[in-house]
């Protein structure tokens, strides 16, 4: 019965999804500039105010590129859904940015993020790396997605500057389109840049 309140809230969030073809230069949350070289999709769903963009090529449940730019130290990199938490339920964590997080702690945000739903993450790999410009880290984690059993890869990249986080994260399943559209994610990604 869980399952299918689940569904039926995924199927509705996904009847009333604003869906926008987005192309060239793009600005999120008025800090942080992307370059696209080709199109993507813009997702948002009415009423929801999450303080990330979310891209897609194929279909958010398919895949999705998620974007935060200058998330402050107290403030959740996501916003539970309304109705989310059954009666009796324990409400998931919200994982909120703090200052002067360590590289692990930093990575543990998206892990606690990704598994918010009841869902099986693992990260397989951290490592530093370059992101918007600043020193930062990409990591690489594995999900058995709960509702479905879906098997998903993702990527992850973030950075901390003037004490405000800016990250990236793609998201697909493992066999057919995480090995197809990662360079696509990768290629969009590197274009971001922090602006003043």
């Amino acid at each position: 019965m869980k399952n299918l309140a689940i569904f039926i809230l995924i199927a509705l969030l996904s009847a009333c999804a604003s869906v926008v073809k987005i192309e060239g230069d793009q600005v999120v949350n008025e800090r942080m500039a992307v370059k696209l070289s080709e199109a993507w999709n813009k997702v948002d769903f009415p009423g929801s105010r999450q303080p990330y963009e979310m891209w897609t090529q194929e279909g958010f449940s398919l895949d999705h590129l998620r974007f935060w730019a200058a998330i402050k130290p107290g403030q959740p990199l996501m916003t539970p859904a309304a109705g989310a938490v059954s009666m009796g339920d324990k409400a998931p964590r919200v994982p909120t940015f703090a200052a002067q997080m360590a590289p692990d702690q930093l990575v543990n945000l998206f892990e606690t993020m990704y598994s918010s739903d009841g869902s099986l993450v693992k990260v397989t790999k951290v490592e530093p790396a370059a992101f918007a410009g600043e020193k930062g880290i990409r990591f690489e984690f594995a999900i058995a997605r709960k509702r479905d059993d879906v098997q998903l890869l993702g990527v992850g990249w973030v950075a901390v500057s003037k004490e405000e986080l800016f990250a990236a994260t793609f998201v697909a399943p493992k066999l057919a389109f995480y090995p197809v559209l990662l360079p696509k994610a990768e290629a969009v990604v590197r274009t971001a840049r922090i602006k003043s």
